[in-house]
């Protein structure tokens, strides 16, 4: 069941740099299964709505960016959790209008670094 606290984005900020020690493991757990909720109802299609590309898929493609931030300071794979849901935001990066849209990955990598910094989270 979704409930807003079952947001990526909030379950993400979570282990980025609200939490510490062992809180970051509960954290991360709930953020893996957020993504596999969102993968099961991907399921076999190649967007969320079947063979278009839609509203939906606009929506979530925009936290691609900040998986690689994730798994760095997660310490795990979100492609060995959730391959399906990788292999759907490949799929929404051959498009050229989302993989020119989104920033650099080790962009948002550097930016999470340097905000976990000034909050003092390491």
């Amino acid at each position: 069941m979704w409930n807003e606290e079952m947001q990526p984005y909030e379950l993400g900020k979570k282990f980025l740099w609200e939490k510490q020690g062992e809180e970051v493991e509960g954290s991360k757990k709930e953020f893996i299964d957020c993504l596999k909720l969102l993968e099961g109802g991907l399921g076999n299609k190649p967007y969320f709505g079947g063979e278009i590309f839609g509203y939906l898929d606009v929506a979530l493609i925009t936290f691609y960016s900040w998986f690689y931030a994730y798994e760095t300071f997660g310490n795990f794979s979100i492609e060995a959790e959730c391959p399906k849901l990788i292999e759907w935001c490949k799929w929404c990066m051959e498009k050229e209008t989302v993989s020119k849209s989104l920033p650099d990955h080790h962009k948002v990598h550097d930016m999470v670094t340097e905000y976990r910094k000034v909050l003092g989270v390491e």
